[in-house]
């Protein structure tokens, strides 16, 4: 790590005499030191102690963010006001680019994803759960794995238990969990249980993220994500279930405390994706998946939350309002 040293312009050649230790004592953080081992995460959540001269609290460009936001969800609006069909291929397409940011990600520690055998199997299984059902997609995801087996096969024996265990890591996340969306598309009303899926995850992203800008104090996992707090999951878990319980009320007609149900368990769902993917991404030793949303990273920065809540939404609304 680079020294802060505001004179190093002054500072002798490091083979003289001068450059050496008996210069005195220089700043220098330990080995074992977050900041300097690991990429800082980019959990919403707001810092417990923000750094200096960042963009916002929460060390992003936050209007670059909002604007990028407001456009995905216009364009998921629009998706879905159009045919659901359409939503279906933003979202598969969405899918594609994050197992791409996936198989790059791995590389960096020499494991090397079978993006083909991946992506016919991402876009098979999303196709599957909107026309043929969860026994489809249960049975296209054991045939993409099967898949992923013989294709590492060509690539001889060295590494290739790392490279089928990465390549099924991408099979699971994100791509048989994209199935469970389309399974809630595939209802009468399915464009509502999307909107509602997406509301109340968006939700907890927010109230975990003002939460944490405004009150956060207590560090909920610091070794994974130090940015994340106590407070904002608070901040999460009451507009998750406030929104859970206005969505569900106007767009399924069921029951208030079955939204507040449904957001409080969104909300610890889109905390854990979050977790997990700090998790991934400080053992790779990035700070983000990609770069193709402004203010956000990539597309898996932004779908780490949604993946993970989909079949829990999914779940939760075929037991509350199985008729749609």
């Amino acid at each position: 790590m680079a020294s802060a040293d505001t004179d190093s312009a002054s500072e002798p050649d490091a083979g003289s005499p001068s450059a050496r230790p008996s210069q005195g004592p220089r700043s220098v953080e330990p080995p074992g030191n977050a900041s300097a081992d690991a990429p800082t995460s980019d959990a919403p959540d707001g810092p417990v102690d923000a750094a200096p001269g960042s963009p916002s609290r929460a060390g992003r460009n936050l209007p670059q963010a909002i604007g990028v936001g407001v456009g995905l969800g216009a364009l998921v609006v629009l998706s879905l006001a159009f045919h659901r069909q359409l939503f279906a291929v933003v979202m598969a397409a969405a899918i594609l680019v994050g197992v791409w940011e996936l198989h790059r990600a791995f590389a960096t520690v020499h494991i090397k994803v079978a993006v083909v055998p991946l992506a016919a199997g991402c876009l098979s299984m999303i196709a599957s759960a909107l026309y043929r059902g969860a026994e489809s997609l249960i049975l296209t995801f054991g045939l993409t794995c099967i898949a992923v087996l013989v294709w590492r096969m060509a690539d001889g024996v060295v590494g290739a238990a790392r490279d089928v265990m990465g390549s099924l890591f991408v099979a699971v996340y994100p791509c048989f969990l994209a199935g469970f969306p389309a399974l809630m598309l595939a209802k009468d009303d399915g464009h509502w249980r999307i909107v509602l899926f997406i509301l109340v995850t968006v939700c907890s992203d927010v109230g975990g993220y003002a939460a944490g800008v405004l009150f956060g104090k207590h560090p909920m996992a610091p070794s994974v994500s130090p940015k994340k707090s106590w407070e904002g999951f608070g901040g999460s878990m009451v507009l998750s279930a406030v929104a859970g319980a206005l969505g569900i009320r106007l767009m399924l007609d069921g029951l208030w405390w079955q939204g507040v149900v449904l957001g409080a368990v969104v909300a610890v769902a889109a905390t854990l994706g979050d977790l997990a993917e700090s998790l991934i991404k400080r053992d790779l030793g990035i700070k983000d998946m990609g770069t193709i949303l402004p203010g956000h990273g990539g597309i898996m920065d932004r779908l780490d939350s949604l993946i993970i809540c989909a079949p829990v939404t999914w779940a939760l609304l075929v037991w509350f309002v199985p008729n749609g």
